[in-house]
């Protein structure tokens, strides 16, 4: 496992060196030209392929894995991330691939891996519902796309700020990691552990510095990965609560669920109506007040970069509770409802600037 990380995070590593020193080559069309939207918060056009260092690390990894393992189960992973991937890589590049188009990508490499690996979510550990999961398999399939593609999405809509997805992208494979160790599954822990690597590489020169971004490309495959390796987890080990995984992502998913709900029934706007008020655009808005007015380019990177560590500290809130009870399905559901109203109240009490004054990260510049 040690040998596959390194080989995924130093070809990952040597991908993303590469994309950014040959920059001037592709940055026509890979780099983010747009500075000014709702929801853009760097200084300089970046380059934002850094998915493709991701997958890079991610094959090799897989590679190594499955020559280990003799299974080609592994590189079957591979082939059914393929749509998330790549739909994701050609709006990156393009411009022109809407959301709606992405997640229709991811909804289809949900259904391949459905049927090619058996990546279905059969059951939920609530009675009744197992029931029908188990009896009717096209409301297994239907659950499977929402949820694979959902969490694709979700993990997409929290890729804002240098370091942030990626950091918790990777708390999230360690937790499926140590819980695939727990059960014996070398085949899982081997893609977290590939995974890992390839965010890691990629995250050297994301932060903090803001070198290269992840993308749609990056970012959709990382949560159609985190998908695929929760519902494989659940499906072939009984001892693994449903919950565990959900626990996991709950920061995202929740993100997602509350943007919908602000916008829909506050707001009174389209769900796919762009903002600035997820809860990591407050974050840097209302808390992070490092260098507040200054124009200088680096003093707004940094000030980017500042922002991820609220958030890493709010997702460890649930991935490692989530690590530590992964097989009691009734506290993983306390713990649950327990983050969604630390959520709540923590995005109620920024939006109404009753924010703790020791939570307040402040450096004013120098006139």
């Amino acid at each position: 496992m040690l040998l596959i990380l390194l080989l995924s995070t130093i070809l990952s590593l040597i991908v993303g060196m590469c994309l950014i020193r040959f920059a001037h080559l592709h940055e026509r069309f890979s780099a983010d030209h747009d500075l000014n939207g709702i929801q853009k918060f760097h200084a300089l056009p970046v380059p934002r392929i850094g998915g493709v260092s991701i997958a890079v690390g991610l094959v090799a990894g897989c590679g190594l894995l499955a020559w280990l393992l003799k299974d080609v189960r592994v590189l079957l992973i591979l082939l059914v991330a393929l749509p998330a991937f790549v739909a994701g890589l050609v709006e990156d590049l393009t411009k022109k691939v809407g959301p709606l188009a992405r997640l229709l990508a991811t909804f289809m490499a949900a259904v391949l891996g459905y049927f090619a690996l058996g990546a279905g979510v059969q059951r939920l550990d609530i009675p009744g519902l197992d029931y029908l999961l188990s009896q009717f398999w096209l409301l297994s399939l239907l659950l499977t796309v929402i949820a694979v593609g959902g969490v694709a999405h979700a993990v997409n809509i929290i890729d804002g700020y240098n370091g942030l997805s990626g950091m918790v992208s990777i708390f999230i494979f360690l937790a499926m990691a140590y819980v695939a160790l727990k059960v014996q599954d070398s085949m899982l822990m081997g893609v977290c552990f590939a995974m890992v690597g390839g965010i890691a590489g990629f995250l050297f020169w994301n932060f903090p510095r803001g070198l290269i971004f992840a993308g749609d490309g990056g970012a959709y495959l990382v949560g159609f990965m985190i998908a695929e390796v929760s519902v494989l987890l659940v499906s072939r080990h009984e001892q693994v609560s449903a919950w565990f995984p959900l626990l996991c992502v709950v920061y995202p998913v929740f993100e997602t669920l509350f943007s919908i709900y602000r916008r829909k029934f506050l707001q009174g706007r389209r769900i796919s109506y762009p903002d600035a008020l997820h809860l990591h655009q407050l974050v840097y808005m209302r808390l992070v007040r490092w260098m507040v007015g200054s124009k200088d380019v680096d003093h707004k990177t940094m000030r980017n970069s500042l922002t991820s560590p609220y958030l890493w500290a709010l997702s460890s809130m649930s991935v490692f509770p989530a690590m530590l009870f992964w097989n009691n399905t009734q506290v993983l559901m306390c713990f649950v409802v327990a983050f969604m109203l630390i959520y709540v109240h923590l995005y109620r009490m920024i939006i109404r600037f009753r924010t703790p004054h020791w939570m307040l990260l402040r450096k004013s510049a120098r006139h």
